[in-house]
């Protein structure tokens, strides 16, 4: 018998998977939910009306909401993580000098002595 109307899948070793979000992203979704509740809440004490509050976090719920779908179905689980790690790897590796590499060269002849 389940015991709720969603269905989480979750074998050995692999990660969890929700309504096609996996991984990383549906801390991503959580977190969204979460601010569109504070958003909510500040523009509803700041006096602004039901509608517009509704109106602006629904917006903006469901355009976030497409795009974390989006970034889910192109990147899948590790994809997006790979993908920022790999702008921070800079393309050239910069020496003015070649000590560095003198350097090296005396510590590998040490070590095979």
């Amino acid at each position: 018998m389940q015991n709720s109307i969603y269905i989480i899948n979750k074998g050995i070793n692999k990660s969890i998977e929700f309504r096609g979000l996996c991984g990383q992203y549906i801390w991503y979704f959580g977190g969204l939910v979460i601010g569109l509740m504070i958003l909510f809440a500040a523009l509803y004490i700041a006096g602004a009306g039901t509608i517009l509050c509704l109106g602006l976090t629904g917006a903006l719920g469901a355009f976030s909401g497409i795009k974390i779908f989006a970034l889910s179905r192109r990147y899948g689980e590790h994809g997006l993580m790979k993908t920022m790690a790999k702008r921070q790897v800079p393309k050239v590796l910069k020496s003015y000098s070649r000590k560095f590499f003198q350097n090296l060269e005396k510590e590998d002849t040490h070590e095979q002595a």
